[in-house]
């Protein structure tokens, strides 16, 4: 953070659920996903954030196709995306009141082709993770999710050492991996031309029900 002259601010899940703020979910399917949203919200208000920038694209699940550039939030921090404003070309509405604030997704317009190939361009670092390794595995739920120390086999499953990637990293309890062989840039970009899925499809929180995103955004998550 030195090197752009910017303060990290860092709110952790673990203190909103040590509070008694939010309630751990357990068990095997269990996500961290839905209770960041608690986190989140009382960070903005907390630090008195205007607008926040996301990563998000549309091209990534039904919902996120929904957002505005500037996704305007009210006073709970909620979304409501029957009440968007409009955006004519390139005329956004920053417009807000006491309370209110915005996530703003400056690549809503992009999609995982364009990252990729923006990335080989820049001559970006990336983490290993992104690329094709040896890991061991579990599949559970058509999700093959990484053995650790939050994701441990139960009884009736079996783990086995497969190669492949993540084409999105998040919680490893729901962030899915694909069976790849895509270890260089250029490989990444060819599989990426080919997919039928998108990234977000290896989350299996997602899966949870048709609305499972848009329920989460609608209570504050981004």
């Amino acid at each position: 953070m030195n090197e752009i002259s910017a303060d990290l601010t860092v709110a952790l899940v673990q203190d909103s659920i040590d509070q008694g703020k939010v309630v751990e979910e357990k068990g095997i399917h269990a996500s961290r996903n839905k209770l960041q949203t608690v986190t989140l919200l009382d960070a903005i208000e907390d630090c008195g954030f205007d607008a926040c920038l996301g990563g998000g694209r549309r091209d990534e699940e039904k919902a996120r196709a929904k957002e505005r550039f500037f996704s305007h939030r009210d006073d709970f921090g909620q979304w409501d995306p029957k009440n968007q404003r409009p955006e004519l070309w390139n005329i956004f509405n920053g417009r807000k009141h006491h309370g209110e604030h915005f996530r703003v997704f400056p690549l809503s317009n992009w999609t995982e082709m364009d990252i990729w190939q923006y990335l080989k361009l820049e001559d970006i670092d990336l983490p290993n993770l992104y690329f094709a390794h040896d890991r061991e595995v579990v599949k559970r739920s058509g999700t093959l999710l990484a053995v650790s120390d939050v994701v441990q086999a139960q009884p009736d499953e079996t783990t086995e050492t497969l190669q492949v990637r993540f084409r999105t990293i998040g919680d490893m309890t729901c962030t899915g991996a694909v069976e790849s062989d895509a270890d260089t840039l250029d490989k990444v970009i060819q599989e990426v031309a080919t997919a039928r899925q998108t990234e977000r499809g290896t989350r299996s929180d997602d899966k949870r029900s048709e609305t499972a995103m848009e329920d989460r955004k609608r209570e504050g998550y981004f």
